[in-house]
């Protein structure tokens, strides 16, 4: 399995664990996912993370359990095996930005059981490095349909669905709050 980590700094020779910036409630027993850790993405699942940092974004699939009338739903007419959605005010970003694409070991990483993401508690040397300049080529590769719109705001709906969704930096997206 390969695990990827994505960040606008192409020059990080190791990754040291640190605690995230913005902590979450956590269930009980799991508050040590806001400690100190370096995080990575399977890649199956980098499409969350082929964005700038700060956009926000909800990123959509279906699982084995998604029903036929969800999937027709959301993904009528589109051949993508992911829908992601950004804010119409973040396109040009989107378009400019360049990231970083580390390749890590997948020793002393464990998984979360939670859309791909892992967690290592010790440092990490990445395998490689690649630069990404075109994000939304990035993301057409990785079967996703981007779709733009005003707000976000229309999607709150998608979590009551069978598909599996994920909203990364919603807190600066417009009207969220």
């Amino acid at each position: 399995m390969r695990l990827l980590h994505f960040s606008d700094d192409p020059s990080i020779a190791v990754f040291e664990p640190r605690p995230v910036r913005t902590p979450s409630a956590r269930p009980p027993g799991q508050d040590w996912l806001n400690g100190p850790l370096v995080w990575a993405i399977e890649e199956a699942r980098q499409a969350l993370y082929l964005f700038p940092r700060d956009c926000p974004r909800i990123v959509i699939w279906a699982t084995p359990e998604t029903t036929a009338a969800d999937r027709e739903r959301w993904f009528a007419g589109s051949a993508a095996q992911v829908l992601a959605y950004v804010e119409w005010d973040w396109l040009e970003r989107l378009r400019a930005a360049e990231l970083a694409c580390y390749d890590l070991p997948p020793d002393n990483f464990e998984s979360l059981e939670d859309a791909g993401m892992w967690v290592s508690r010790q440092a990490v040397r990445p395998l490689a490095v690649e630069q990404i300049t075109d994000l939304p080529a990035a993301l057409r590769a990785a079967g996703v349909e981007l779709r733009v719109s005003e707000t976000l705001a229309h999607l709150r709906g998608a979590w009551e669905t069978s598909l599996h969704v994920s909203g990364v930096r919603l807190r600066n997206a417009q009207g969220w709050a």
